[in-house]
């Protein structure tokens, strides 16, 4: 796509891959370029660098945006121990995470809240995603809570660490972040997403030699490769998906190096690191037991760390030590920032420079076969010969899901024991068809004991009796038993998943069918291409009632379910 004229959002624009992607945008000319990190004066300082070195850009080219984007808006720019050290917000954060998605939970979002702002035709994720979720260690909160309960804590203190680590569950956070990522940029209309992603181990195996622990590897550095492989599964997800952005993922597999080389104080966690004062004759004797954290007040030299130092961006400060060892042959090795920005640029401009991942698994999965095409009627065939041997009819056992597909079935065959043709379904009175599906509901028993028993109430033409069973798929449980009783709720429950008998539904069916006809007719008799495929000898020129083929139908125009790549 052409990038000349577009508002381009360089997500983690502060970073080293960031700073390299927006240094590279400006020779294509795009109206404007966002840049975001997890602090405005980072996102700040990322744009004062650029403006000095592009002048001739002019005021508000490069506008600075900071805060959390796996948070909602107002908490994007407080720190995540604080937000979860307050109860009040804590809840919010669970919620935000665990609910299911909804306006209010979009809306709130941080990411719905800056796409909106700017409404971004091209975004750039430079964020470690990986890395900002798997670091919030779910191994140290399940020891905090394991501690909690052995030493037998007071019940408020154990709920709150619960809570706490309930909310660094890593695989809820990712589906919510890219439900909202997805969500927001489709309001948007975003034209191309594209993600730089990790392999979480800088391209190497599980024999890496640099570990967060005495565990080698380290089941931190693990969960990081593991929500990278589910985040790069789920753009492969987005990709697939009709009117959704042009999804894209460049995955580099080695250290991504340089920012800068210098000699001044080296940070940790951005404090200076304090020069202890230990004398030899102050060794600790090693007998008993072992005391890890002292509470020893230590002398300090009152000066702190300063050496020479190589700058990696996010993944911190290396001496010419550790540089040297992990960028050396057979160990990370490392490609540089501009090689990265470089592929993205042709990616987003249309070239196929072999590093899409998400290209590379359309290419390597395997996709519906012609023999399997070829077979399917044979199958269809075999199944219903066997239903005319038994006297059954196969409708929905509800073992596949979802509820609503299994609802849709049995209103079909329902409406298809009183009438013989489509187009006698879409001639009938509502009224009269109503009742006729009552009747058959309450003089064939094997039927109605089947559509119970899976699962599927059965709404009555009245609309306030229900014929129900013990277990019942909709509405799902979810913690609460007792729901409230609204014309609301009576109808999002019989749309999710019961059998619905009222005339109303059965008008909506009329229209469905209607639709259906108009679709199949509007093809000309003489357009014998191969570009249509429901055509009028589809359907058998109406003459036939088939769920199956009536409910594909319908989950492609009603639910928008199309399969995008086969």
């Amino acid at each position: 796509m052409n990038i000349q004229n577009k508002t381009v959002l360089v997500l983690g624009g502060w970073g080293l891959v960031g700073s390299a992607v927006a240094h590279k945008l400006v020779e294509d000319k795009p109206k404007r370029i966002i840049i975001t990190s997890l602090k405005f004066s980072e996102a700040k300082d990322a744009v004062e660098l650029l403006e000095k070195e592009f002048p001739q850009t002019g005021k508000n080219y490069f506008i600075p945006w900071g805060g959390d984007l796996f948070v909602r808006n107002e908490f994007k720019n407080e720190n995540r121990i604080d937000v979860l050290s307050d109860a009040s917000k804590r809840h919010l954060l669970i919620s935000d995470i665990m609910d299911e998605l909804s306006d209010e939970i979009l809306k709130s979002s941080s990411v719905y809240n800056l796409l909106v702002e700017y409404k971004p035709e091209i975004i750039i994720d430079c964020i470690n995603t990986a890395t900002a979720i798997a670091y919030q260690d779910i191994y140290s909160s399940y020891r905090t809570v394991a501690q909690a309960i052995k030493t037998k804590t007071s019940y408020d203190k154990l709920v709150e660490e619960m809570e706490k680590l309930l909310s660094t569950l890593y695989i809820p956070q990712l589906i919510r972040h890219v439900q909202l990522l997805y969500a927001s940029m489709s309001i948007i209309k975003t034209e191309i997403y594209i993600k730089i992603g990790t392999s979480g181990t800088g391209g190497m195996g599980l024999n890496i030699p640099y570990t967060h622990s005495e565990e080698k590897p380290s089941r931190v550095l693990l969960s990081k490769s593991s929500i990278a492989g589910a985040h790069t599964l789920l753009l492969f997800l987005m990709a697939r998906t009709p009117d959704g952005p042009i999804t894209k993922e460049i995955k580099p597999t080695a250290a991504i190096a340089w920012k800068r080389i210098e000699f001044g104080e080296i940070k940790k966690r951005g404090k200076p690191i304090e020069l202890l004062d230990v004398q030899v004759s102050e060794a600790v004797p090693l007998t008993g037991n072992f005391e890890i954290n002292s509470n020893k007040q230590y002398k300090t030299t009152g000066e702190t760390l300063k050496s020479v130092f190589i700058d990696t961006g996010e993944n911190g400060i290396f001496s010419r030590g550790e540089f040297e060892t992990i960028t050396a042959h057979k160990q990370m090795e490392f490609v540089t920032p501009e090689e990265i920005a470089e592929v993205v640029l042709y990616e987003i401009k249309g070239g196929n420079t072999g590093h899409d991942i998400v290209s590379s698994l359309d290419h390597a999965t395997m996709e519906p076969t012609y023999r399997a095409g070829y077979m399917q009627h044979m199958a269809v065939k075999k199944l219903a010969q066997l239903e005319k041997e038994h006297s059954v009819t196969s409708v929905a056992f509800e073992l596949l899901g979802p509820p609503r597909l299994s609802k849709l079935l049995y209103e079909i065959y329902l409406i298809s024991l009183n009438c013989n043709t489509i187009r006698d379904i879409v001639n009938s009175n509502p009224d009269e068809l109503s009742r006729k599906c009552l009747d058959k509901i309450d003089s064939n028993s094997k039927l109605r004991r089947e559509i119970i028993s899976i699962g599927i109430p059965i709404l009555l033409p009245d609309g306030k009796s229900l014929l129900r069973g013990s277990m019942i798929k909709i509405p799902a449980f979810r913690g609460e038993n007792i729901l409230e009783i609204t014309e609301k709720n009576i109808n999002k429950w019989s749309n999710e998943g019961w059998v619905d008998l009222r005339p109303s539904n059965m008008l909506k069916w009329q229209e469905r069918l209607k639709d259906l006809i108009a679709e199949a007719e509007s093809i000309p008799d003489t357009d014998t291409s191969s570009h249509h495929v429901r055509t009028k000898a589809y359907w058998n020129n109406f003459e036939e009632i088939n769920i199956g083929k009536i409910c594909s139908w319908l989950f492609i125009h009603e639910e928008h379910g199309t399969r995008m790549k086969a």
